[in-house]
C-alpha cells in the first residue's frame, strides 16, 4: 500500500524560474561596469550612424532647405531613375569598381602576407621593431599623404619623380596624368594601411596551437609547408570575415584621399562616388540627388555582404551572421 500511494502522489513542481525582464535587470546589474563601459560607442553609433537615418528622407523628396524636410514634396524614386540613367554613371561605376578592386585584391592580400611574415620573425626586438615602423604612418592623415606625395613625385625635383622618369624616358607630370592616379592611389594606401591591418592577423596567429607545429617539424614539415598547412587555415575564418566586411565597403572608396589626389586634369578616372556626391550635394546644393547616390551605395553595399557572407558558408567557412 504504501508504494501505491507514492507511485499516486504527483511529482514534484518545477522550480519557479525568472521572468526574462528580471534576469535582463539582474545581468545589467550584475554586470553594470560593463555596460557603462559600452555606453560611449553605443551613444556614437546611436547619434552619429542611426540618427542621420531619419534624414535619408530626402532621397525620396524634392528637398527645398526653406521648407524643410517635411514640407518638401515626395517624388518617390525620380532621383534613384536619374542618377541610373545619368550618362556619367557608367564611368563613376566603373572608377569605385577600378579603385575598391586594388584595395581588395591587392592590398588587402599584402596585409596578410605582412603579418605572416611578421609572425615569423624570432627575434623579438627586431619584430617589434618592425610594427612599429609598419604602424606609424596609419597615424598620419591623409592630408599629410597626399603631401609627402606631391613632394616626392613633384616635376624636376621629386626624387620618386626621377626615378620613374629614368625608367620610362618621359617627364610626364604624374601627378596629373590619368595613368598615373590609380598606381598612386594604391601605394599610398598600401603604404598607410598595410601595417595597421596586420593587428587583427596577427592576434588570430597568436592563437594557433603551437602542438601543431611541433608536430609538423616531427613529420619533416618545412617552414613553408608549417605556414601552408597549419598557419594559413587556422586563420581562414578571419579572412573570411574581414573580407565579408571589405566586400561591403566596395563603393566606399574613401572622399579625403581621391579627393585630394584628384585635379582637372585626372578628373576622368578620379570621380567615384564619394566625391560625385560631396561635388553634387555641396557645390550645387541638389541635397537629395546627392542623398539618393549615397542611399543607393549603401544599398550596394548591405548586399554584397549578404552575399558574401552566403557564399562564404557555402564553401564551409564562418560567416559574420
Amino acid at each position: 500500500m504504501t508504494l501505491l500511494a507514492a507511485r499516486r502522489e504527483p511529482p514534484p513542481a518545477p522550480a519557479r524560474t525568472r521572468s526574462r525582464p528580471a534576469r535582463l535587470v539582474r545581468d545589467i546589474a550584475r554586470y553594470r561596469w560593463l555596460f557603462f563601459l559600452m555606453l560611449p560607442g553605443l551613444l556614437y553609433f546611436a547619434l552619429f550612424r542611426f540618427w542621420p537615418m531619419w534624414g535619408a528622407r530626402i532621397a525620396f523628396k524634392n528637398y527645398i532647405p526653406f521648407l524643410g524636410i517635411d514640407g518638401s514634396e515626395w517624388v518617390g524614386l525620380a532621383h534613384f531613375r536619374e542618377f541610373l540613367s545619368n550618362p556619367d554613371f557608367a564611368r563613376l561605376l566603373e572608377n569605385t569598381l577600378i579603385v575598391a578592386g586594388l584595395s581588395l585584391f591587392i592590398a588587402f592580400p599584402l596585409t596578410i602576407v605582412l603579418a605572416l611574415l611578421l609572425n615569423e620573425l624570432r627575434l623579438q626586438v627586431l619584430k617589434r621593431t618592425v610594427q612599429t615602423l609598419v604602424y606609424i604612418p596609419h597615424f598620419l592623415s591623409w592630408t599629410v599623404v597626399v603631401s609627402i606625395t606631391a613632394l616626392l613625385f613633384a616635376i624636376g625635383t621629386g626624387p620618386l619623380w626621377t626615378f620613374f622618369s629614368w625608367i620610362s624616358g618621359t617627364d610626364a607630370n604624374m601627378l596629373a596624368d590619368p595613368d598615373w592616379f590609380r598606381p598612386l592611389i594604391l601605394m599610398q594606401e598600401v603604404w598607410k594601411n598595410t601595417g595597421w591591418g596586420t593587428i587583427i592577423f596577427l592576434a588570430a596567429l597568436a592563437g594557433v596551437d603551437q602542438e601543431q607545429y611541433e608536430a609538423a617539424i616531427i613529420d619533416g614539415a618545412g617552414r613553408w609547408q608549417r605556414v601552408w598547412h597549419i598557419t594559413i587555415p587556422s586563420i581562414m575564418p578571419t579572412i573570411v570575415v574581414l573580407l565579408i566586411l571589405h566586400t561591403g565597403q566596395i563603393l566606399n572608396t574613401g572622399f579625403e584621399q581621391i579627393y585630394l589626389m584628384s585635379n582637372s586634369l585626372n578628373r576622368t578616372v578620379a570621380d567615384v562616388f564619394d566625391t560625385y556626391v560631396y561635388f553634387a550635394g555641396i557645390e550645387q546644393g541638389a541635397y537629395s540627388y546627392a542623398t539618393a547616390v549615397g542611399l543607393f551605395k549603401a544599398i550596394v553595399g548591405l548586399v554584397l555582404i549578404f552575399g558574401t557572407n552566403w557564399l562564404a558558408k557555402r564553401f564551409n567557412q564562418q560567416g559574420i551572421f
